[in-house]
């Protein structure tokens, strides 16, 4: 039998790992890729010897992904370095109260500083990681599982977790249960941002979020994140892949309802199946006609609930803040009023919440010598008509630069030396993302497992979806998974073994 095609749209982390595992199944895999550079949100931005990650700077949970090179015969670890970060990152809250808490595994190191919040809350850590390591153990078979119908909820697994998941119950809620000081509750609620969402609208399952964090690590890869998406293309195409770059996809052929081919100008690709990693709400409204969709179509898009986006500056300065840690996370004295300006009311902040990463005081290699990077994020609405980006980008650069002040740098404007800036406008312009909604559809209940497009998707026979837009969600471990998932429906449609897949994922495989 000949080799089966298989054609994947898109060089994002879950395109480039079911690029890796459909090749070591011995498919024949062609990856296009609409931009000049492999990783989607997870590239580089290099702007005279300065190194940015473009998006995720936390790598978190690696054993998806190391299972997934161990399917192929590789290590993660040999492949791409990686170092554990000590502390995680510092947290500082605005307001009258303050504080600052330098979040670490060290449990006993945890509670010293807990005290200084709130006495009261000693040991409540411990207790909210154990009882968060149950439950990882029993929502995981759901993270890792298709779910095609409202059938799949009455599985044995999501009804041995269901008593562990209190889905009416929001993150912050859950929170609350373990500690009395508010500002405890946004330190292990506010991972609900890598969701794009609020910690008091996000489902408390995913507490297990923070649990990753202390359990598990946070890492740099040596290169930054994208550094991981690059290493996974250059091995995708020593198995034989072939990555086009400045490819875009421009239309679908059709027979039937099966999909036949590709077009991207003049080319033509042909494949037995197709693996779509580009932004969900953005490819289907562009490429595929509207009248064949029926649970999909733009007005049902359009109707549906985006994350926040995200107002990026990348920052190359002179000098180095040896004194701030990797990762800093600023926490504003309006929080609650902050979160519902992005999510509710879709206006620009006074008074932001930022995150900034300092990575060259673990990686040196970022920046030329005697300078640094510095990569500051300000979670915003995504695209909205009661935000101009065009006239209010300058003055929203400004006091994202004053917000710096918070965690200490009061000199940042007279060290910058090379700056890009990337706004809402600009995810959806030049990354392709629908309304610029940067982590994707929601995470509620209404659009979640089932409710989510599907990793076989059915709207059109021959497809199947990986990325933040399909079931798990957002987050590199999930969008590894979504790529895991797929892949296995799609080689067990081919009539093609996943046992590979399966073994590298057992205990004896790890």
């Amino acid at each position: 039998m000949t080799n089966r095609k298989v054609v994947i749209v898109g060089a994002g982390p879950g395109g480039l790992a079911a690029a890796m595992q459909l090749a070591q199944a011995g498919c024949e895999v062609t990856v296009l890729e609409r931009r000049d550079r492999v990783g989607g949100r997870t590239s580089a931005i290099e702007i005279d010897g300065f190194r940015f990650d473009c998006g995720p700077t936390f790598f978190l949970y690696p054993r998806v992904l190391a299972e997934i090179f161990q399917s192929t015969g590789r290590n993660l670890m040999e492949e791409v370095p990686m170092k554990r970060l000590e502390p995680q990152y510092r947290l500082t809250f605005g307001g009258p109260a303050g504080g600052v808490l330098d979040c670490t595994a060290d449990m006993d190191e945890m509670d010293r500083q807990i005290a200084e919040f709130a006495p009261g809350d000693v040991g409540q850590l411990k207790r909210y990681m154990d009882d968060n390591r149950v439950k990882l153990a029993k929502f995981r078979p759901i993270l890792e599982s298709p779910f095609s119908s409202p059938l799949d909820l009455m599985r044995p697994s999501l009804l041995a977790a269901a008593s562990k998941l209190h889905p009416l119950r929001s993150l912050g809620q859950e929170l609350g249960r373990y500690f009395s000081d508010p500002r405890l509750v946004i330190a292990f609620a506010f991972q609900a941002k890598y969701l794009g969402m609020s910690p008091f609208n996000c489902p408390s399952l995913f507490s297990i979020l923070s649990f990753l964090e202390y359990e598990y690590g946070v890492w740099h890869p040596i290169g930054g994140c994208a550094r991981v998406s690059e290493r996974m293309a250059e091995i995708a195409r020593e198995m034989g892949v072939d990555i086009r770059l400045n490819e875009p996809v421009d239309s679908i052929e059709l027979e039937g309802r099966r999909v036949t081919a590709l077009r991207c100008g003049e080319s033509r690709y042909t494949a037995d199946a197709f693996v779509v990693n580009a932004d969900f709400a953005d490819w289907m409204t562009k490429t595929v006609p509207n009248e064949l969709r029926r649970r999909w179509t733009n007005e049902k898009i359009e109707k549906k609930k985006f994350s926040c986006s995200t107002f990026m500056l990348y920052l190359g300065i002179e000098g180095r803040y040896d004194d701030l840690p990797h990762h800093n996370i600023h926490i504003s004295e309006t929080y609650d009023r902050n979160l519902r300006e992005i999510e509710i009311d879709h206006v620009l902040s006074e008074d932001p919440s930022i995150y900034v990463q300092n990575a060259c005081v673990t990686d040196p290699s970022l920046a030329p010598e005697g300078c640094s990077t510095l990569y500051v994020l300000v979670p915003v609405s995504h695209q909205s008509e009661s935000i101009d980006w065009a006239t209010q980008a300058d003055a929203f650069r400004e006091l994202a630069l004053d917000q710096l002040a918070a965690i200490g740098l009061t000199d940042i404007r007279e060290r910058i030396r090379v700056e890009h800036r990337i706004t809402p406008d600009d995810w959806v312009s030049d990354y392709a993302i629908h309304r610029g909604a940067t982590f994707n559809l929601a995470h509620n209940l209404g659009q979640m497992l089932h409710l989510r497009p599907k990793n076989r998707f059915d709207e059109l026979d021959g497809v199947y979806l990986v990325g933040g837009g399909t079931h798990p969600g957002s987050g590199l471990p999930v969008i590894y998974e979504s790529s895991r998932i797929s892949s296995r429906l799609l080689l067990q449609d081919l009539g093609m073994s996943t046992e590979f897949i399966e073994d590298a994922a057992r205990p004896q495989g790890r």
